[in-house]
């Protein structure tokens, strides 16, 4: 988020790090140079105009509100607290930043539903989607530092064939592929899944949407991919797609299979807009559909610039 800010030019007077007791008084080497944390208070908090959250739910849904009582701090929380809360927009700037006009909470949504969103909702506006069938393949860094170092770790491990334990994924990752990520609910789905569909549904206003998901642990450090099919109301082409999608804001078309050019983990890995590729029609729903594949940065574009982004459109 930091980094975000900086690079954008965010046109910020002082940057003030907020944290738990523990870190307070430790020094960070920042983009705005060096600063020093301090101890999380609702009043310290207060005194900002922004305040880009990345806590737990159960910190957020305590201290978001309390903080926005002052009338006039923004709460950007990046946590899934009030995601699916009627009077909490749930924002992806570029779909509905008008949704958050007088609210002071805004909720940053789940990074699989932000990446899809984007590559998604240029055709929905031009060939109205009516189902939307969705497979991912999430990097280890969306379980966080300690996914990252479970898989690197483990890897290690696997290649001089010892043991390598898993506290952090369900299974070991190296070498794997993990069909559960989140809890599992009531209707086999988990909530990751659910997050997917839910939050589509909530962004694009539209709650006749028909959405499913697969979502699906992959042994790579960083990047969300995602294989999506489309039912659409109108007739849609590739070629329509295309010239669609390369007039989208925040989206990248990469499709050039004969040269080896589709999006990928590797490719989109720092990299602020979504890839979109392998656009073809679909052989089930044709020629009211498309299978389309996308990979984009969840820590950025499913994140922190999606957070940097919303403080933006506020601000503007």
């Amino acid at each position: 988020m930091i980094e975000v800010l900086h690079a954008r030019k965010f046109p910020l007077s002082e940057l003030v790090l907020l944290a738990s007791e523990r870190s307070a008084g430790k020094s960070m080497n920042t983009a705005f140079g060096e600063k020093q944390v301090e101890a999380f208070s609702v009043e310290r908090a207060q005194s900002c105009d922004f305040v880009l959250m990345a806590v737990s739910g159960g910190f957020s849904t305590e201290f978001s509100p309390q903080i926005t009582a002052n009338g006039k701090t923004v709460v950007i929380d990046n946590s899934s607290a009030f995601r699916y809360h009627e009077d909490v927009p749930l924002v992806v700037p570029e779909i509905n930043r008008s949704a958050m006009e007088g609210k002071l909470l805004i909720a940053n949504p789940n990074c699989t539903t932000a990446i899809a969103a984007m590559a998604l909702w240029p055709l929905h506006k031009s060939f109205k989607l009516k189902k939307i069938i969705v497979s991912t393949y999430q990097a280890a860094s969306g379980a966080g530092a300690q996914g990252m170092t479970e898989l690197e770790e483990g890897t290690r491990l696997a290649l001089d064939g010892k043991e390598h334990p898993n506290e952090v994924f369900a299974h070991p990752l190296p070498f794997n592929v993990i069909p559960h990520i989140d809890s599992f609910q009531s209707n086999g789905y988990t909530k990751e899944e659910m997050k997917v569909v839910w939050e589509t549904q909530k962004i694009f206003d539209d709650k006749t949407l028909a959405c499913s998901c697969t979502a699906v642990r992959i042994p790579t450090k960083r990047a969300h991919s995602e294989a999506i099919t489309i039912e659409t109301e109108e007739d849609v082409t590739p070629e329509a797609a295309i010239e669609v999608l390369k007039s989208a804001p925040g989206v990248e078309v990469v499709d050039s299979p004969s040269e080896k050019v589709y999006p990928m983990p590797l490719t989109s890995t720092k990299k602020y807009d979504v890839e979109v590729g392998r656009i073809r029609r679909s052989l089930i729903f044709a020629p009211k559909g498309l299978d389309l594949f996308v990979s984009g940065d969840q820590l950025l574009r499913g994140a922190a610039l999606n957070a940097v982004l919303i403080a933006e459109a506020k601000l503007e």
